[in-house]
């Protein structure tokens, strides 16, 4: 009887992490598929692009410009939906005087493609790449919100933007989910580890975290760990009762951004580095 109940167990244990392996898109990714004739609706202009990828895959991209712009914040969004939906936050960037540029990833929207954590690294760079064609490095700014910042930090490793910042970002990939599923080989069957913690180790440009002292999803002692790693360069903006996507309807939430976003507050920080 032991025996049939240990049999039982690796079973299950072995056909669980078969099934996470190969299944684990769906429980990380809720993306939004849109047709290619689908037309985008915002209340500012912008440019619709599509980038075609050497192995195949397509990019489908929203471009918001202004008349002098300051810079541009390149934005990588969370891991649910499209650009359809989330481009209605260019506006908090576009009245600053930024211009505005944001990806979908593959499988997202109008992008198509296989997507692993190799392509998405691999796709946000040939973006940033694009990017600096039309502006120099300290004029651009990288955002990351929830999936999107472990994103945003790969990129801020690879290059020298002017910032980095991040919105309700976790530790790593790896260690969130390693708090679910603390009984299984994570580090074999986990196909997306996004180490946040160590691209910030050597991201050169200032970093600033906000999170919500009431994220469910992502705790705010991601943020805190984040910030230990670099106490001079890192900085926590806490967000008192906000949650992990709440954060928009705190004033606070845009007071901040706007600070960030003040070019004399990036001047300061960059010549302290």
């Amino acid at each position: 009887m032991l025996y049939g109940i240990a049999t039982t167990i690796f079973l299950f244990y072995i056909g669980f992490s078969i099934f996470f392996y190969l299944f684990q898109h769906y429980f990380f990714f809720r993306p939004e598929l849109l047709q290619k004739s689908f037309q985008y609706k915002y209340p500012f202009p912008f440019e619709e692009l599509n980038f075609e990828m050497e192995d195949g895959g397509r990019i489908n991209c929203i471009y918001f410009k202004v008349p002098n712009s300051r810079g541009i914040v390149y934005y990588l969004k969370g891991n649910s939906k499209s650009i359809k939906g989330w481009g209605k936050f260019a506006k908090d960037f576009v009245s600053n005087g930024f211009d505005f540029f944001m990806m979908d990833y593959r499988g997202f929207g109008k992008s198509r493609g296989h997507r692993t954590e190799q392509t998405l690294f691999n796709d946000a760079q040939f973006v940033y790449n694009w990017i600096t064609e039309r502006y120099a490095e300290d004029r651009i700014v990288v955002f990351g919100r929830s999936l999107g910042s472990g994103i945003a930090a790969r990129i801020a490793s690879w290059n020298r933007p002017r910032l980095l910042v991040l919105d309700s970002p976790y530790y790593s990939f790896y260690h969130n989910i390693r708090r679910y599923l603390f009984l299984f080989p994570v580090q074999w069957i986990l196909r997306y580890k996004i180490r946040t913690d160590q691209f910030l180790k050597v991201v050169k440009c200032p970093v600033h975290l906000i999170h919500g002292t009431r994220d469910r999803i992502f705790p705010i002692s991601h943020s805190e760990k984040l910030a230990a790693i670099n106490p001079d360069n890192i900085h926590l903006h806490r967000i008192e009762g906000g949650g992990h996507n709440s954060l928009p309807n705190f004033p606070e939430f845009y007071e901040i951004i706007y600070d960030l976003l003040d070019n004399r507050v990036m001047e300061k920080q960059a010549m302290e580095l």
